[in-house]
């Protein structure tokens, strides 16, 4: 074997594990970043709007989360409302988003404090 031949070898080898690598971070049609550990995971991106005695402020769900975490799916989104419905501190909650999934991505809109997918 001509010793050419190996350090060929590892270059095409090391080019086609590039080459796969890359393919696992591009998009697919309908499908944000296709690597498994993103696919199993569901992002909420929303932005609402509570009203108090006719008064409305921001909403920031994520003040109402665990330290550190960040997945937010609609039931998670949903419970959080409720909370803050029955707390009190809010008399109704409004607003709109995006769901991004293993599916793609999907509008998502509160309406009457409910997640309506």
């Amino acid at each position: 074997m001509p010793a050419s031949v190996l350090p060929a070898v590892q270059v095409a080898a090391t080019a086609a594990l590039v080459a796969w690598m890359i393919t696992g971070f591009t998009r697919l049609p309908g499908r944000w970043l296709r690597w498994k550990m993103f696919c199993r995971a569901t992002f909420t991106i929303v932005t609402l709007t509570g009203t108090k005695n006719g008064q409305t402020e921001p909403v920031s769900v994520y003040d109402h989360l665990s330290p550190g975490s960040f997945l937010l799916g609609p039931p998670q989104l949903q419970a959080i409302i409720n909370y803050l419905i029955a707390s009190g501190r809010y008399d109704r909650i409004d607003g709109h988003g995006r769901v991004l999934s293993a599916t793609g991505e999907t509008p998502l809109e509160v309406t009457d404090s409910h997640v309506v997918r």
